[in-house]
């Protein structure tokens, strides 16, 4: 087994039907996790799945999960200690943004961006605890660039992505000394299936070498991951250029 290796390792991803996520799932099958993939799509999750047990010969386990929903999430967390034992690895994944403006954004767009980046991160964290505990596992929540500045694109997504990142912290202090490893992990543009604020995804809006690749992400999470003593507190990525122009 190799240093920092994830073989063995029992690994929770949100959100891992696309995008970051699934480039998570690669990455962590890839090193030899036991992958266990939650998200609404279940149809994607399963080809997913099928291409990492074909490709890694790793165990898999599809759980359909909507973050939103409380009693989905406690299921989530059930069925993976009921198959699997335990849990090492939580990866809170699951996130998406709506609206823009303040003024003109609907209750219903607001509401969707509470309760999936923060009721949904809540939800899985509270759950998964216990049993990362019993492991020595880690917590890694997927921030953003826009959970450290002022963003003027989208205040509230900016508000959720401040409250990950302030939540993460302040469980590391509270976890910290029962061995638990907690991670922040903040990428600004990733070419993915994230919709901007003009209806666009970030790989429609972005070419090639213009933004973060989902892989590179997955990379820094698989790091966090791996640290057998350590934890890494935070992990920033950014295009070469970010801070060339303001931001």
């Amino acid at each position: 087994m190799t240093e920092h290796s994830l073989e063995s390792k029992t690994a929770i991803v949100t959100g891992a039907s696309a995008g970051i996520g699934a480039a998570t799932c690669r990455e962590f099958a890839a090193n030899g996790a036991t992958v266990v993939l939650a998200a609404r799509s279940e149809d994607k999750l399963a080809d997913l799945a099928d291409e990492l047990e074909a490709e890694h010969d790793v165990e898999t386990l599809v759980v359909p999960t909507n973050v939103r929903e409380e009693d989905e999430v406690d299921a989530l967390i059930d069925e993976t200690v009921d198959t699997f034992g335990g849990i090492d690895v939580l990866v809170n994944n699951a996130g998406l943004s709506r609206g823009s403006d303040v003024e003109s954004m609907s209750t219903e767009e607001y509401e969707t961006m509470q309760e999936t980046n923060v009721d949904g991160l809540f939800y899985a964290t509270r759950a998964a605890i216990p049993h990362v505990r019993e492991r020595d596992g880690h917590i890694i929540f997927v921030g953003s660039f826009a959970g450290q500045y002022p963003r003027s694109f989208n205040p509230v997504y900016a508000a959720t992505k401040w409250w990950t990142r302030g939540f993460a912290k302040s469980v590391a202090a509270q976890v910290g000394d029962d061995g638990v490893g907690v991670t922040v992990v903040n990428p600004a543009e990733v070419r993915s299936e994230f919709e901007t604020t003009d209806g666009r995804t970030f790989a429609e809006a972005f070419d090639e070498d213009e933004a973060s690749e989902p892989a590179e992400v997955a990379e820094a999470i698989r790091f966090a991951a791996g640290q057998d003593h350590s934890s890494i507190s935070e992990i920033d990525i950014n295009r070469r250029d970010k801070f060339a122009d303001g931001f």
